[in-house]
């Protein structure tokens, strides 16, 4: 059985996070060429809507809940990551993975901003088949305020425990987590409290490295290893080799 490895593209990687909707097409064509040299895993991507989501999430203010007066803004901020999350499938098939688009909207329900239900009996199909899901940070619908946004981040958590993932990699547009400018090359649940991380610094309404550690030592605690690392060494993380970021891990005496 081929190893089962998430790969989480950050919004920061794919996007100009400082003007709304730029792709950045030279880097996501790199990154496809990158993942099609390497074979032998059964690969799922996430990837963060950064300026294709984010500034249409703020305007609409959905993540203070979802009515009729600004519904419209599920519709809008969906389009918005769905065209990005279109134009990252192209790019890895025009460099010979089979990648497949999948859209959260169509499969999640959340309460109070959480996941609570997702269909995944498709992705396991998917990957029986060699094929690459592809899934986004989206709007889905919540049981308590209408609509939400459910960040990449929290997707990888449930994706990674309902799928079975054996390695999980956030790649990233700084090395690692910094810790007074210096990469922290572990980091554990037993750290958390003296940790000092700063929100994105551009618009993000999904919480920036603080809300991907936190999501990443949850998932430490249920024994799945993550690491957060520059997108530059997407090889080396697929080759399981050193890639010079931080590694997420539980507790030693666990």
């Amino acid at each position: 059985m081929s190893e089962r490895v998430l790969l989480k593209l950050g919004g920061s990687v794919i996007t100009d996070k400082a003007a709304g909707g730029v792709i950045r097409s030279d880097e996501i064509e790199r990154i496809a060429q990158t993942i099609a040299g390497r074979k032998g895993k059964s690969l799922v991507i996430v990837h963060g809507a950064g300026s294709c989501g984010h500034p249409e999430a703020s305007r609409y203010q959905v993540k203070s809940g979802v009515s009729e007066k600004n519904r419209e803004g599920i519709f809008i901020t969906h389009m918005a990551v769905r065209r990005l999350n279109d134009y990252i499938v192209m790019a890895l098939r025009n460099a010979g993975v089979e990648a497949v688009g999948v859209q959260p909207l169509s499969a999640c329900v959340a309460d109070k901003g959480r996941l609570v239900s997702c269909e995944y009996r498709h992705l396991e199909c998917m990957l029986g088949l060699g094929i690459v899901p592809v899934l986004h940070g989206d709007m889905v619908m919540d049981c308590s305020s209408g609509a939400c946004v459910v960040s990449g981040d929290q997707l990888v958590r449930d994706l990674s425990t309902s799928l079975g993932m054996q390695r999980v990699g956030l790649a990233t547009d700084v090395p690692g987590v910094l810790h007074d400018s210096r990469v922290l090359h572990e980091i554990t649940p037993a750290m958390a409290d003296n940790l000092i991380l700063g929100d994105s610094r551009h618009t993000d309404v999904t919480g920036g490295m603080r809300g991907k550690v936190k999501e990443l030592l949850d998932l430490a605690e249920e024994g799945i290893p993550s690491d957060i690392f520059h997108v530059s060494r997407i090889g080396d993380f697929l080759d399981a080799v050193p890639h010079g970021g931080t590694g997420v891990r539980r507790d030693r005496h666990v």
